[in-house]
Order: structure tokens, then C-alpha cells, then sequence
């Protein structure tokens, strides 16, 4: 086919195909996500629009905003359906640097399509080039590199021939799935040239489910027979591979009490009796009591990261540590025992290795003892008091008026840790997204978008089903600009901002190790006014097309959020629910996280207590 390089570009994303964990044949390219500039308008946008009804195109209003809400719509197909941005040179490519570090944080595929400048360089310096004295080769879209797992720059059409498998191969693996980004100079995204048919047949993408070494499984059996007081945390692989049911059948066969990290959230019905809690910083004080009393710890599908391990002092010192991973980069990391393949696949192999080891009866008893506690805890913060409502009083309201088909989203400030760490899943289905790998301001609501187009495209959202994300003052008035693009696609979503005055969390951390307040909240900022503006969130909301609501109490905020989640469903748009929160009440864990604390401040005692208990490396063999 004689093709530009731009649709022989967007014909092959339309051929390809993904088969989801239920067995379904999906497009693995649903939907993109395009602002157009002088670099992509005609090459790339010509071709797009020649396929609009193919492969769909939603415009957004920043760059950054829509490749998040592509992130945003890979975490809600759990990795089986990949998002596409598009951009122009310059600015607007730059602007989505900060989304592949998301995607690439959190092992999430999204394809990023920015404009490039001119190979014949012929009209240089052209509009936004950045220009480098001693490298003519060096564009903007370099800025890419160290947030890419894949980056290549087209600059001959048939370089696609080489280039797409590739592509392919990463935003479908297992263990290397994240941002892909294909730079596409704009004379050659409008060259032609004769591309074999055999290109443009339809692919489809199955799940790789590779199995781990037969002696790693041998090992492994041989640590776990051993354990009195073994801990499972399951992890996002645990998500993306399905295996959520079959890591609780094999908890309950060898009476393993279970934890949760927070990409493996809601993989677990919260009344489970084998349930202990999500783990780490922001998970649950029960989780993390039996962490530091177990022996060995089978970890499966997760990156450990800091919040997830307490900066590595969550566990025992003598702590032995089991890891099933598809990725060896995470399964031999702090000398792990590393039995690398999918989860499913590897722990349905395990099991015959095992089969007549129990834990301890006692220590299995203790999974629903500390979490009863847990919960009482939280009953507690839960409970009504007057006047201006805390987070976990939102966050309990939220989970009480939720379905079971549901999806809850939140990624920066104290949310993560209300919501991690309290709410109560229905379990069997993942329902949940906390980015808190990158920690993205302003992810709340560009991936929220995503994650509600994702949800009505693949038909997973029930009646009831509804995507609800919370998020603060600071990271609404960061990224806002994808309400309107959620509110003119028509994609049903309800958004609570709870307004505090600031970035209340990073004033506790400031104020909590010590260092005197400054530049969080709002009134302790530099300021020229006696009376600084407010910003009115409702009327803001209102004027980019949603519906909104207020409250300033829990009783209001109950009402305000049931109606909100009406006028999402019968309006087709997003609903605001804008309430006032208290700044200074927190769920606490009871573990630690390490930050550099100056030797001057009086947190420094803590840092010096805890650092010495800090596992940094152990043998599991």
C-alpha cells in the first residue's frame, strides 16, 4: 500500500488487537487523545481524521492532562488496552514528559506520538526548535529518554517496519510495560512509501504468562515449609496477570494471613479472614504488626517500594523474603529469593511443592484479629463530629455510597493514605487507582477521564458503576483543564475536591519533623494582600461544564455526593462535589518513612532511632 508514514502509522494501531483477562477481544488501541499543532496537524491529524471511526480521537486541553488520562485508561483496563497521545514539537511534547514518568513509575503502557522537527533541516530554525550548538540531532522530544522503556525517532517511513513489533512487544509485556514514544518529524509523518499489506494484518495480543524455573520454584517451596509465620503481599502484577483469586485460594490452603500494596489495592474482599490490611506507610497498622513479626514474606507482583516497606523497616531483621515477579530487575532486589514468572502461572505451580504445609493455626488467627482492630480504629475516625468533616470522614462516606462495581481514584497528598488505608473493598474485581509510584498532582482528574471513557468503551461499568476520584485544593487548582475535556466528551465522572487551603500533607510532614511553617498553606505564604483571594472551586467546576455541588459538614457532603453521582449518570458529565475538610487530621499506620531530616530540627531523633533498624539486605536462600 502506497501510504504516508502517518497512515500506515495509524492503519497498523487500528490492526491491532488485545485479548482482556476475561477472555474478550478488544481493540488494544481504543481510543487517542490529540491537541494539534503545526508538527502533527497534517501528517498525523490527516491520517486520524481519515480513521475517526476507527480509532477514536477526544481532544484535551493541556498535553500533560490528556497522555495522563491515556495512563489513566491503561490502569483501569488493567494493562490489556493502551491509550495514544498526540502532540506537536516543542512545548506541547514537553508538556507530556511528566506523564510518561508517571506511566513509567507505575509499569503502565501509553504510546506518545509528539511531533519532531525537520529531517531535511531545510526551513531551520523553525517554529518551537529548540536549537543545540553542538548536536543538530538533539530535539525536545530527547527530554523523553529517561521516561521511555521504549524511544526511537522515524525518520525514514520504513523504519516502521522495524519499529512497531517493538513498540508492540513493550506496551504487552508483562515486565517491561511502560511509555513508548515514537517521535515523528512532520516531513516525514506526510512521506510515502510502498508498505507490505502483510504490515496492516489484524494482531492479537495475548497475555504472556511465562513460568518461572523449575528450581526456583524448589527453592522457594523449600523457604515457605520452613515458615511458622509466613505474609503474602500481593501486588499490581497480581492485578494485571488475574491472579487475585488464585493467591487467596493459595493463602487459604496454607493459611497465610494476606496484605495488600497499593497498586495491588482492592484485590481483596475487606471481610476476608485471612485479610490483614493494606501494607506500608499509608496502609494499616494491623498489616504492618504482622509484617514485623513474620518469618518469611512471599511477595508477588510488587516493586516494594518505600511506601510499601516502611523505607525497609517494616520487616523483621531475620526477615526471609520470597519474591514471584515477571520482572527479575524487581524479583532479586535486597537479595530476594527470586522466582521470576507470571503470578498466576507461578504460583499454581508452587502449589503441588507445598501442598500439606500449614502455618501456624495461631498465626493465622491473628490476620483477623489485628485487622478487627484496625477497624475499630477507623469506625472511630469515621464517626460523625459537627462542624467542618475530615478526610477519612470523606473517604468513609465515599465507600459507604459506593457499588461493588464502583472505581475509586486518588494520587497525591493525604488521600492516598485515607484511602489506602481505609476503605473496605468488595473484592474479586480491582476498583481501585492510587497513583503513588510518581505521585502525579493533577492525576486525579486527567486519569479519571481515562479511566471513565475505559470503563464505558469496554462495557465493564455496570448501571451503579462509576468512577469517583478525590483530591485536594492543590491538585485541582494544578490540572483542572480535563474537567472540561470529560465534560464535552460526555464521559460521566464525579470529582470531590476537598479544599484545606494548601498542601496540607507536605506542612505535616514540614511541621511534623520540626521545621517552622512555610509555603504550604496559604496563610503562610508571601503575599502582597491583607485579604487574599479565594478561589470559588464551585463556580469554577460550573464554568467548565459540570455539574456541582457544596458542603461544609458530613450530613451535607452525604447528601451532595448521592446527588452528584445522579447527575453524573443522567447528565453524561463530570459532577464536582466541593467541600471544606479539616488539615490537621491524619490516619496514621504506624510506620516509618525516611526523608532527610537536618541534624538542627527535632526530628531528627526519630530518623536516628529508626534508620539503624533499616533492612537493607538479606539472604533467602
Amino acid at each position: 500500500m502506497k501510504l504516508t508514514t502517518a497512515q500506515a502509522l495509524v492503519t497498523w494501531l487500528i490492526a491491532q488487537r488485545s485479548e482482556t483477562l476475561e477472555g474478550d477481544l478488544v481493540p488494544l488501541f481504543p481510543a487517542a487523545f490529540g491537541i494539534f499543532g503545526h508538527g502533527n496537524v497534517l501528517g498525523l491529524g490527516t491520517a486520524l481524521a481519515e480513521h475517526r471511526d476507527e480509532l477514536p480521537l477526544w481532544r484535551g486541553h493541556t498535553e500533560e492532562g490528556m497522555a495522563l488520562a491515556a495512563v489513566g485508561l491503561a490502569k483501569a483496563t488493567q494493562r490489556r488496552q493502551v491509550g495514544i497521545a498526540t502532540s506537536s514539537i516543542g512545548p506541547g511534547a514537553l508538556n507530556m514528559v511528566t506523564a510518561a514518568g508517571v506511566a513509567h513509575a507505575n509499569r503502565l503502557p501509553v504510546l506518545l506520538l509528539p511531533g519532531d522537527t525537520f529531517v531535511s533541516r531545510a526551513p531551520d530554525p523553525v517554529l518551537q526548535q529548540v536549537e543545540h550548538f553542538g548536536d543538530p540531532t538533539v530535539t525536545v522530544n530527547d527530554a523523553f529518554r529517561p521516561v521511555s522503556r521504549y524511544f526511537d525517532r522515524i525518520t525514514r517511513p520504513e523504519q516502521l517496519l522495524a519499529t512497531l513489533p517493538q513498540a508492540a512487544r513493550i506496551l504487552t509485556d508483562p515486565a517491561e510495560a511502560g511509555p513508548v514514544v515514537l517521535a515523528l518529524p512532520q516531513d516525514v509523518q506526510a512521506e510515502t512509501y510502498d508498505f507490505p499489506d502483510a504490515l496492516f494484518e489484524p494482531v492479537v495480543h495475548h497475555l504472556p504468562r511465562p513460568r518461572p524455573d523449575r528450581r526456583g520454584i524448589i527453592d522457594a517451596a523449600r523457604v515457605l515449609r520452613d515458615a511458622k509465620r509466613p505474609l503474602l503481599v500481593l501486588g499490581g502484577g497480581v492485578r494485571y496477570s488475574g491472579a487475585g483469586g488464585q493467591a487467596l485460594e493459595f493463602a487459604q490452603r496454607h493459611g497465610i494471613p494476606v496484605t495488600e500494596t497499593t497498586a495491588g489495592r482492592t484485590l481483596v474482599p475487606h471481610d476476608h479472614p485471612l485479610y490483614a490490611g493494606p501494607l506500608g506507610i499509608t496502609g494499616a497498622a494491623s498489616a504492618n504488626t504482622l509484617a514485623a513479626a513474620a518469618d518469611v514474606v512471599l511477595a508477588v507482583g510488587t516493586r516494594l517500594q518505600d511506601f510499601t516497606t516502611a523505607s525497609w523497616t517494616v520487616f523483621a531483621p531475620e526477615v526471609r523474603l520470597v519474591h514471584i515477579n515477571t520482572a527479575r530487575f524487581d524479583a532479586v532486589k535486597h537479595g530476594a529469593l527470586a522466582v521470576v514468572g507470571d503470578a498466576d502461572a507461578t504460583l499454581r505451580d508452587l502449589e503441588p511443592e507445598v501442598r500439606e504445609w500449614l502455618a501456624d493455626p495461631d498465626w493465622t488467627a491473628r490476620a483477623a484479629a489485628v485487622r478487627a482492630d484496625w477497624d475499630a480504629h477507623i469506625d472511630k475516625l469515621r464517626a460523625p463530629t459537627p462542624g467542618t468533616p475530615s478526610y477519612a470522614q470523606i473517604v468513609g462516606a465515599v465507600n459507604d455510597l459506593s457499588g461493588g462495581s464502583d472505581y475509586v481514584m486518588t494520587a497525591s497528598g493525604g488521600l492516598p493514605g485515607e484511602l489506602v488505608g481505609g476503605w473496605r473493598a468488595a473484592g474479586g474485581v480491582p476498583t481501585m487507582d492510587v497513583e503513588y509510584g510518581f505521585s502525579c498532582m493533577g492525576y486525579e482528574l486527567a486519569g479519571a477521564w481515562g479511566a471513565a471513557l475505559a470503563r464505558a468503551r469496554s462495557g465493564a461499568a455496570e448501571p451503579e458503576g462509576l468512577v469517583t476520584t478525590l483530591l485536594g485544593d492543590g491538585s485541582y487548582l494544578m490540572l483542572n483543564s480535563e474537567l472540561f475535556s470529560a465534560a464535552f466528551a460526555g464521559h460521566p465522572l464525579v470529582a470531590v475536591v476537598c479544599d484545606n487551603d494548601g498542601y496540607a500533607v507536605i506542612a505535616r510532614l514540614q511541621q511534623g519533623q520540626g521545621a517552622e511553617p512555610f509555603n504550604n498553606f496559604y496563610a503562610d505564604c508571601r503575599t502582597n494582600h491583607a485579604t487574599p483571594p479565594r478561589v470559588d472551586f464551585a463556580a469554577h467546576a460550573r464554568a467548565l461544564g459540570c455539574a456541582v455541588f457544596t458542603a461544609s459538614e458530613l450530613g451535607e457532603f452525604r447528601e451532595a455526593y448521592a446527588a452528584a453521582r445522579d447527575a453524573a449518570r443522567t447528565g453524561q458529565r463530570p459532577a464536582v462535589v466541593v467541600v471544606r475538610t479539616r488539615p490537621s487530621t491524619w490516619t496514621e499506620a504506624g510506620a516509618w518513612w525516611e526523608v532527610g531530616v537536618p541534624q538542627h530540627l527535632s526530628g531528627r531523633a526519630e530518623y536516628d532511632r529508626n534508620k539503624p533498624g533499616q533492612l537493607r539486605y538479606t539472604r533467602s536462600e
